[in-house]
């Protein structure tokens, strides 16, 4: 049976060096992960990526009754995550407890063979099950099905997807909460492809293909969002509900529709510049055949909308 300390061992060797060769510091979970929720905000600080900095002026959630406090229930579908799957958690749980606001972080495990599913049982007795809800399927069943598996089980008013590989950094949370109440927008994604975003430790085959696929989507679709691919992003809840019901793509086309289908019912998106980077731990899931099932999706997709 796989430990947390075990996967925490993979973090420390993160912050000495066993990284892409970005120079990417994501820090360590050495305290953090051994004390409790509340516990997180008092740990030593995150380092930023050298090629982005964190956001600065980060808005904290409002003192005061006048209204119900906004809670966000961050979705993180899991297959063979083991490794990462402690540290992403750590780096959540400490974004959150620093900027106050109140926030679930609801795994769904896919019937990872790896042992995720353990690791993940010990984080949720470590921060509690009322900020980390283990919510496993057996089997591998999809990205669409998993996001509304999750959301039977959020009590959030504010969805937040993300890849729990360590390529999105919660860093970047509290940039996208304050885009979203400036213009009460509906969705705000991350972006790879404007102002000072950008993708890191990909080789030049995966950049040639990320790049094509968006240039040949803008083309055909014209979305009126900038990074369609990208699976970064923040949504009302029920405009998520919403949209996932008119989906009906699955795999790598689903992040695709979703702005498309947005952008038919008229909801509002914004955008967040963010540094993606290359998982630090574990295989990438683009093989060809997701290639080829983007391909069909995005033709569908073409003839339908």
């Amino acid at each position: 049976m796989t430990s947390v300390s075990e996967a925490h061992r993979g973090a420390r060797r993160v912050e000495l060096g066993h990284t892409p060769p970005l120079r990417l510091a994501f820090g360590t979970a050495h305290s953090g992960l051994r004390h409790s929720a509340s516990g997180a905000s008092r740990s030593s600080a995150v380092a930023p990526m050298e090629e982005s900095r964190a956001p600065v002026g980060s808005p904290r959630e409002p003192e005061g009754r006048s209204r119900p406090r906004n809670k966000y229930s961050v979705l993180l579908p899991t297959y063979n995550e083991r490794e990462n799957l402690p540290l992403i958690v750590w780096l959540l749980v400490k974004s959150f407890s620093e900027s106050g606001f109140n926030y679930e972080i609801i795994i769904i495990d896919d019937g990872s063979p790896d042992g995720t599913r353990d690791v993940a049982e010990q984080l949720e007795k470590i921060y509690g099950s009322d900020k980390i809800l283990l919510r496993p399927r057996e089997k591998k069943l999809g990205l669409g099905t998993a996001y509304i598996h999750g959301m039977k089980h959020a009590t959030g008013n504010y969805i937040i997807i993300m890849d729990a590989d360590l390529s999105h950094h919660p860093k970047f949370i509290p940039e996208f909460i304050r885009k979203q109440r400036e213009g009460n927008f509906d969705i705000v994604s991350g972006t790879r492809y404007k102002g000072n975003g950008g993708v890191y430790g990909w080789d030049l085959k995966r950049k040639i293909i990320s790049r094509g696929a968006n240039f040949i989507t803008q083309i055909l679709l014209r979305p009126g969002a900038s990074d369609l691919t990208g699976s970064f992003r923040l949504y009302k809840k029920e405009v998520l509900q919403k949209l996932i019901e008119r989906c009906v793509s699955r795999g790598y086309v689903f992040q695709m529709e979703m702005i498309v289908r947005a952008r038919q019912l008229n909801y509002t998106v914004g955008e967040v510049p963010i540094s993606f980077v290359d998982r630090v731990y574990g295989e990438s899931k683009l093989g060809g055949n997701e290639i080829v099932s983007f391909l069909k999706g995005l033709l569908t997709l073409f003839a339908t909308t």
